[in-house]
């Protein structure tokens, strides 16, 4: 059985994210009680299922802490578990919640809307650590299922090593494990030619091929990457989402971003992702 769980903030996407799964041929069940995950996993297999998907969050109530143990005993048992986070800032969900008028399924009638999702947060803490994370807060609902799709196509056994460029004018990206600020560059976007393009195409390329010091940084980055990695991996990460951030995240996050990943295509399984330019 191989099973994907969709959790994370309420308004980040996770309906998205598992219509997503069940378009791929998922069996899918959204609001699934922890308590009720075991039963129907056996009752799924005993039926001849092979894949499902399963989206629990905190409206499962305080119940939902018990899901890092459930996944721990079904590993054991051996399921192909696997945990998808999303998550967003707060004003973001804030604004979406506000937008759609909806209550936030912590609402009391005591908390705040950004306390709602500060406690939701707290709740979600140790699921949060076991999954792979997409911050949906600059992500249209068609980058996420295309992020979606390429995260049930990877292969589970293999550490996925993902290259996310970014602009720092719309703030760091909540699933960034390791963040490199390469604002310090010279900037194509002060050359007129070279604004309108991004750091895929090749007169960017050029340009900053051309300039020392972006080959200093990228080769100051590559070489930490390689020296920490070993390190990850014997930490059992499945994922390690390496952050480049620029100004605008259109010329030399990019640039890096594509470079780095297509020197550690070789070594290891690699995404690239581009926020900005989704």
């Amino acid at each position: 059985m191989q099973l994907f769980l969709i959790s994370g903030l309420s308004g980040s996407g996770k309906s998205v994210a598992l219509k997503t799964l069940e378009d791929s041929g998922f069996y899918c069940v959204d609001n699934l009680p922890v308590e009720l995950l075991t039963d129907l996993i056996d009752n799924l297999q005993n039926a001849g299922y092979t894949r499902m998907a399963v989206s629990i969050d905190v409206r499962s109530g305080t119940s939902v802490e018990q899901l890092p143990t459930h996944i721990a005993g079904m590993k054991r048992f051996g399921v192909d578990v696997h945990v998808l986070f999303l998550d967003a800032q707060t004003d973001t969900l804030v604004k979406r919640f506000s937008e759609t008028r909806r209550a936030h399924p912590l609402n009391d009638g005591v908390r705040t809307l950004p306390e709602c999702v500060a406690y939701e947060r707290e709740l979600l803490a140790d699921i949060s650590e076991l999954a792979h994370h997409i911050d949906t807060t600059e992500l249209g609902a068609s980058a996420l299922r295309a992020w979606v799709k390429d995260f049930i196509r990877l292969d589970r056994a293999r550490l996925t090593l993902l290259f996310q460029s970014f602009g720092f004018k719309h703030g760091i990206p909540l699933d960034a494990d390791l963040v490199f600020d390469v604002r310090c560059l010279p900037n194509p976007h002060y050359d007129p030619e070279l604004r309108p393009l991004t750091g895929r195409d090749a007169p960017v390329i050029h340009f900053l091929e051309e300039t020392p010091l972006a080959q200093k940084m990228f080769d100051d980055v590559c070489s930490f990457v390689e020296n920490w990695l070993p390190s990850y991996i014997a930490d059992n990460r499945s994922y390690l989402t390496v952050a480049i951030g620029c100004t605008g995240g259109q010329h030399r996050s990019v640039y890096l971003a594509e470079r780095l990943s297509r020197h550690f295509a070789s070594q290891q399984q690699v995404l690239v992702r581009h926020r900005e330019l989704v």
